[in-house]
């Protein structure tokens, strides 16, 4: 499966940086459901409230999903 990467990083609530990846179908190209995966992902961490807009989460790469990955998607869409 091809994915697409998009680098991010988000100011967390102390002031320091988060770096993370999104990582999606490469088929997904709009920027508003990449972000609200991010949304989520901040959320399970604790950071529901941080600041999440193209400033910071860019594509960064498409590569090939190692097979470990693939159900994860399936189940959850990145």
């Amino acid at each position: 499966m091809e994915v697409a990467v998009w680098d991010t990083y988000v100011t967390k609530k102390d002031g320091s940086v988060m770096h993370f990846d999104i990582v999606a179908p490469h088929a997904i190209k709009d920027e508003v459901i990449i972000q609200e995966y991010g949304k989520e992902y901040l959320k399970s961490k604790g950071q529901p409230e941080q600041l999440l807009t193209s400033k910071e989460c860019s594509f960064c790469h498409i590569e090939t999903l190692q097979q470990v990955f693939e159900d994860e998607i399936k189940d959850n869409g990145y």
